[in-house]
């Protein structure tokens, strides 16, 4: 089959899913999208790029996986925001040898999370690669109440994180072992490889939070909590106190570096790739975000520690009050992912 032919197969099998919903005037299949946001909302825009060996490596993601990967990356963002995602653009580049099964698989992975969220993709591209697989993702959504920004956090405010924290780097950590260790219980392997391959962006609850009132800030934990709580730090013009006995470590995470010999403290701070939320509130509201958000969506809320003056800095302190070093996380340029 030649490239246009399969292009064209691939256009047909994005145009089968659903539209996401209202707002698409033309679709795939003309020069441009068009596209009408409600009236008097804020366009949200992101964009991500995953690159073989650097944010997956094919000999253990599937192009299923890479799909659905790819398009959570970026409605983790728009969550961060408290925001709706609507409408998605999909560039993907293939070396030679990659089928038209792996590409289709690659847009059944994409469009199973886009139809969970009302998610219409809307355009792209596809090309050739000189090596590996390479995929950009531009996802544009509508800001539901004012958006939430890493840049507004207060002295005084409560430091929180939404669920559990370093399953994805435990999943890699197993996916990149040569065996699994053996005891290992098969829910906690099963909950970290999933964590790691198919993450599950907390959209609904980025929403909740964002209509809640009383969240300053708010940031998805992509490149690990030393990391994002850096960046909010740094924007806000702020320091934190976190205390590392209340940083919620998933169970999966525990079991698994319990298996290999490792710190799963250590993945929850400074793995990445969690796509929780990290966010501060006003002290008084924490009780009833937590309760709140538990009610609304399932999912818990944790204080891990409060918002302090930029002079005292960014520290971490153990559960007998002693100031700790952590590593932090993934750094863009410096360090690989995969």
């Amino acid at each position: 089959m030649t490239p246009r032919a399969t292009e064209r197969r691939l256009i047909e099998i994005i145009r089968r899913a659903p539209a996401g919903g209202p707002g698409v005037r033309v679709g795939i299949g003309d020069d441009c999208a068009v596209l009408e946001p409600d009236a008097g909302r804020l366009l949200l825009a992101t964009t991500d790029l995953m690159i073989e060996d650097v944010h997956f490596r094919r000999r253990w993601a599937a192009p299923g996986d890479v799909g659905w990967k790819s398009l959570a990356v970026n409605l983790s963002d728009i969550a961060a925001m408290g925001g709706r995602p609507r409408w998605a653009l999909i560039a993907l580049a293939c070396p030679a040898g990659v089928g038209l099964e792996d590409a289709e698989e690659f847009y059944s992975g994409l469009l199973a999370l886009a139809s969970e969220h009302g998610v219409a993709v809307v355009g792209g591209d596809t090309a050739a690669s000189p090596a590996g697989w390479l995929v950009n993702v531009t996802l544009l959504g509508e800001a539901v109440a004012a958006p939430l920004l890493r840049s507004t956090a207060r002295a005084g405010d409560v430091v929180a994180v939404t669920g559990a924290l370093g399953r994805s780097a435990a999943g890699l950590a197993l996916l990149e072992s040569p065996a699994v260790p053996a005891g290992l219980a098969p829910a906690a392997r099963d909950d970290v490889r999933a964590a790691h391959l198919r993450p599950r962006p907390r959209v609904r609850e980025g929403q909740w939070l964002g209509s809640a009132g009383g969240v300053t800030a708010m940031i998805d934990l992509s490149d690990g909590l030393a990391t994002d709580l850096g960046h909010v730090a740094e924007e806000s013009g702020v320091g934190a106190r976190i205390a590392l006995d209340r940083v919620p470590v998933g169970e999966g995470a525990r079991a698994v570096a319990a298996a290999l010999g490792r710190d799963a403290l250590a993945w929850a701070t400074g793995g990445g790739e969690d796509y929780e939320l990290l966010l501060t509130c006003e002290p008084g509201a924490f009780r009833r975000l937590a309760d709140g958000l538990a009610a609304a969506t399932g999912t818990r809320l944790t204080s891990i520690g409060e918002v302090v003056v930029a002079a005292e800095g960014v520290r971490y302190t153990d559960a007998s009050g002693r100031e700790v070093a952590v590593t932090p996380g993934f750094e863009h340029f410096v360090t690989g992912r995969a």
